[in-house]
């Protein structure tokens, strides 16, 4: 991303909210894994997205029409010796000059000047309870200018919850996040045809984490959440996570991976025969999942509601499922019962874009969100069969299918951004295994 985007986002903010008020957002801490062992960083995506700037131990302050400057940085100083150790540091000078800060200042002048920024303000921006070390410093700055200020001190009247408004501009991304979150739909799209052309009995589910590991290192990207490679049985476990299993001949495997390319997140799944072939059973139920997926891509248009998607799914699944014999009764009342969250357990999608499960309200007022122009969200309906499933016989068990995709919605409809991964089941049969024929 460029300045000039970060400038863009930090000026609507800004707009919203007014002069006389003043937004405070401090960065991630790094986190401890194990003594002096680190989780790799990762800057919070809130921060990122206002400023750029992927250091910790860093506050960034808006503050519309301040004569002084309104958008300040504080960050580390330069340390030569501590960035021989962990990196080099941007410094305040180069906070002004790369990230284009007004001003910016040591992290440990915020004990001196935030105090009087906040005191000379009517509303302070500020979501509490992500950062409580933090939140306490907040409550005090401004407990000790009510208790010490004098006769004439000024406190802010108001404390809104910046996530709210924040959330709100990232929901809609820009020409320029789409062009990014492009590029991470394309590396995951290139990840999952590795992997398929390298599927065969034998090899361990880490293996085929190992292929989406390779490409999105590769292209500069990491992976966007822990990889789900399920076979068999794993397929039917949401969120499995160990990918420790050996795969065998007539299994299914699920794979839920996405990367994320300069702070943007891509998330797809496929499911497929490991040996290239498609039991009755496991096409019969793909063919349900792959009839669901189509009928909720059909429902991604601007003006329908967030939830139109995920109940032409629900439709799709229920009738598919009954027409194979496993659910039974009419259409409407299997709807109505739910009787299909037997084997169709979670919603149809999410949103996407700095965070897999990105930021943005569902519902505004109690009703469901209206999809527009420039939102992105994922379409992945399933079917979970696992061992043991009451009332259902031997040979459906240990069949799980998922299929997601990326969509962008557009004026003219919806753009899956992951269209280039087939999802035809015979086209899937034929690129299983193609490394090794």
């Amino acid at each position: 991303m460029n300045t000039d985007e970060f400038l863009r986002r930090r000026r609507q903010l800004m707009r919203m909210m007014g002069k006389g008020a003043v937004a405070i957002l401090p960065a991630a801490q790094p986190r401890l894994r194990s003594r002096d062992v680190l989780y790799p960083y990762r800057q919070d995506s809130d921060f990122y997205y206002l400023t750029g700037f992927a250091e910790p131990d860093a506050v960034v302050v808006l503050a519309p029409g301040r004569p002084e400057g309104e958008y300040l940085l504080f960050c580390r100083d330069r340390d030569r010796e501590k960035e021989t150790w962990d990196g080099t540091r941007a410094g305040p000078e180069n906070a002004v000059t790369q990230y284009a800060a007004d001003a910016a200042y040591p992290i440990g002048a915020v004990e001196e000047l935030l105090p009087r920024i906040v005191g000379a303000c009517d509303r302070v921006f500020y979501t509490m309870g992500a950062r409580p070390d933090f939140d306490q410093r907040l409550i005090s700055w401004v407990s000790r200018l009510r208790t010490h200020g004098g006769a004439g001190a000024h406190t802010p009247d108001e404390f809104i919850a910046l996530d709210h408004f924040l959330h709100d501009l990232r929901l809609y991304k820009s020409r320029e996040e789409i062009g990014t979150m492009r590029r991470s739909a394309r590396i995951a799209v290139q990840a999952h045809r590795r992997a398929m052309s390298m599927c065969r009995p034998g090899l361990f589910e880490y293996q085929i984490e190992a292929e989406f590991m390779h490409e999105f290192r590769t292209h500069g990207a990491q992976p966007s959440y822990l990889p789900i490679v399920g076979s068999g049985a794993n397929s039917c476990i949401l969120h499995y996570h160990a990918n420790s299993r050996r795969m065998e001949d007539g299994d299914l495997l699920l794979v839920d991976a996405g990367c994320e390319y300069d702070y943007y997140a891509s998330d797809v799944t496929r499911t497929y025969p490991v040996n290239g072939r498609f039991t009755s059973e496991q096409r019969a139920i793909y063919e349900v999942v792959l009839d669901a997926h189509e009928a909720a891509l059909a429902a991604v248009v601007a003006g329908n509601s967030w939830s139109e998607p995920h109940e032409a799914a629900v439709r799709g699944v229920t009738k598919g499922l009954k027409k194979i014999g496993l659910l039974e009764g009419s259409l409407p009342s299997l709807i109505r019962t739910r009787a299909y969250q037997k084997f169709f357990m979670h919603r149809t999608g999410h949103w996407l874009g700095m965070d897999v499960h990105d930021v943005g309200d569902y519902k505004v007022a109690d009703q469901w969100r209206v999809l527009e122009p420039g939102m992105v969200l994922t379409v992945e309906p399933g079917v979970y069969i696992p061992p043991g499933t009451r009332g259902v016989a031997k040979r459906w068990w240990n069949i799980g299918v998922r299929i997601e995709d990326d969509v962008l919605v557009t004026r003219e409809g919806s753009d899956v951004l992951t269209r280039d991964l087939p999802r035809d089941p015979d086209v899937l049969e034929a690129m299983i295994g193609a490394s090794a024929q």
